[in-house]
């Protein structure tokens, strides 16, 4: 970790500045000087004025704690000497703010002039790859799968008309019960319909609970010869449909021999992708997600932001952005509530925040036990510093609906997804909302990456430097340039991925699934 050594007290160091008049703390990292007493870690805290025991400290112009001890000026704010505020539930009022983010806005006559290269499905929906998935309905297949991926692999060179060929591993789909068994088939179906598949086969062992014909019947297969391919879905706004000629079922317990059976079917599904191109979509039919993960004290500083203004001008042009990670909301969740289009919009936010600190009281767990070593290590203190860091990755986008975890998102403008901040988990989650890609911010690094392109942003230069295998593009820019020098360059690097440019993920092929499991294991 890169530290600030100081011989003694009263020396001077640098400090990033991007935050409110009223806060109380600085980070350690830019080009403003400031007089500290203690050796600061870069991403750190430094108090910049006296802030007394049990007072308020104040971050981002919200309270991240309150101190545990007298802390003077320049002193390292961290653990040992600030306390989480986080307890029982709050009482909440709509009060909006101004300036925020509508959808369209920069737009004329409500439709984007500005395009990306997507691939136009016959569901009506769009997607950014041309990708073959493989779900497993029950994780005992998981390594005949990859069985099958390699004789196609054989027979294709090149992934076949494909651009990557993503198997959905997971452990679930059999021993489950009620609602674990509903969101594992929900994740699945969810993962069959997405707009970035050219193909899909779905593969089933035959015993399992999730049985392909219950798993089938929750998708809606559109209308071959009908104008419109949702004439007749009774669940449009959940965006199960799925193209007959582009998803393929199979049983392994009903085959003679089931790789010859997968053979055929993914020669039918490479046959259909043949000619797929790309074709000018306007930005209004882009969804992107927007999460952070191995955060450090400098993630709300640049990355965050960086994402967030990303965010805006998407939402700007009639786009939509899927923000997640509920736990790491707590704390800020006012400032989304003053983001709401409206009042039921805000109940929901309510709802959203109340029963998920529910989920964590039935388990009997601390609300406030984030953040994790790693968040603490670079500068995080508090769950509360934590989450307005968080929600910076939404700008200040209007929120504009609160989805269920595994539901789909449909509203442009910001939407707010149920699920928590688990890396994997919240990723999985971000994607099976139908976002074509995830925008993931990162502080202390790490090379995961979701079933479709995940887009990772260093909030630091060292990081980019060290793993630069890893990062896509390098936030810490914003420690020695404006944001608007780095902006355009960042609009134009995420937006060359949607048009097909791998992500490092891609390049590396690291895809991983994850599903929210809150239930016993028969």
């Amino acid at each position: 970790m890169d530290t600030i050594k100081l011989d003694n007290a009263d020396k001077v160091v640098v400090a990033a500045r991007d935050f409110h008049a009223g806060d109380q703390v600085e980070v350690a990292g830019m080009d403003q000087p400031l007089t500290v007493r203690d050796d600061v870690p870069r991403g750190h805290k430094i108090a910049v004025r006296d802030i007394a025991a049990g007072e308020q400290i104040v971050k981002y112009g919200y309270p991240i704690g309150h101190a545990k001890a007298d802390i003077p000026a320049g002193s390292w704010v961290h653990t040992h000497n600030c306390k989480s505020n986080l307890g029982p539930d709050l009482s909440y009022s709509y009060e909006p703010v101004a300036g925020v983010v509508t959808p369209g806005c920069d737009v004329d006559g409500g439709v984007s002039t500005r395009t990306f290269q997507g691939y136009r499905r016959k569901t009506g929906k769009v997607g950014v790859r041309n990708d073959l998935y493989i779900v497993p309905t029950v994780g005992c297949i998981n390594s005949l799968c990859d069985n099958i991926v390699s004789r196609f692999k054989q027979r294709h060179p090149g992934n076949g008309s494909f651009d990557s060929i993503v198997i959905a591993h997971h452990p679930y789909g059999c021993s489950q019960l009620g609602g674990d068994h509903e969101m594992t088939k929900r994740l699945l179906q969810d993962i069959t319909a997405h707009a970035n598949a050219g193909g899909v086969l779905v593969v089933g062992l035959g015993c399992e609970n999730n049985q392909i014909d219950e798993f089938r019947s929750g998708l809606s297969c559109c209308g071959e010869e009908s104008e419109n391919p949702w004439e007749g879905v009774d669940d449009i706004r959940e965006g199960l449909v799925y193209d007959p000629e582009r998803v393929k079922f199979m049983v392994c317990q009903n085959e003679d021999d089931e790789y010859a059976t997968a053979e055929a079917l993914l020669d039918q599904l490479d046959e259909a992708a043949k000619g797929d191109h790309r074709e000018p979509v306007p930005l209004n039919e882009l969804t992107i997600g927007v999460k952070c993960g191995g955060s450090d004290g400098l993630s709300g500083v640049t990355a965050n932001p960086l994402v967030g203004k990303f965010a805006e001008f998407l939402v700007g042009q009639g786009g939509k952005v899927v923000l997640t990670e509920v736990p790491e909301m707590f704390g800020a969740e006012q400032v989304l509530m003053s983001h709401a289009k409206d009042e039921a919009t805000f109940d929901s936010i309510v709802s959203l925040i109340n029963n998920f600190k529910d989920y964590f009281r039935r388990h009997h767990q601390p609300i406030g036990e984030n953040p994790s070593p790693g968040n603490k290590k670079g500068g995080i203190t508090t769950l509360e510093d934590k989450s307005l860091g968080c929600i910076r990755k939404g700008g200040k986008c209007q929120v504009t609906d609160v989805i269920a975890y595994g539901h789909y998102a449909t509203k442009p403008g910001l939407t707010l997804l149920q699920s928590p901040g688990n890396d994997l988990v919240s990723s999985s989650a971000l994607a099976s909302a139908g976002c074509n890609m995830v925008l993931f911010t990162t502080g202390r690094g790490t090379p995961f990456g979701t079933y479709v392109p995940t887009f990772k942003v260093a909030t630091n230069s060292p990081l980019a430097g060290k793993h630069s295998h890893w990062i896509d593009f390098n936030a810490g820019r914003l420690l020695e340039e404006p944001m608007d020098d780095v902006l355009p360059d960042f609009i134009d690097k995420v937006l060359g991925a949607v048009d097909g440019e791998q992500t490092r993920n891609e390049q590396y092929g690291m895809h991983e699934i994850a599903i929210f499991k809150d239930g016993i294991t028969e």
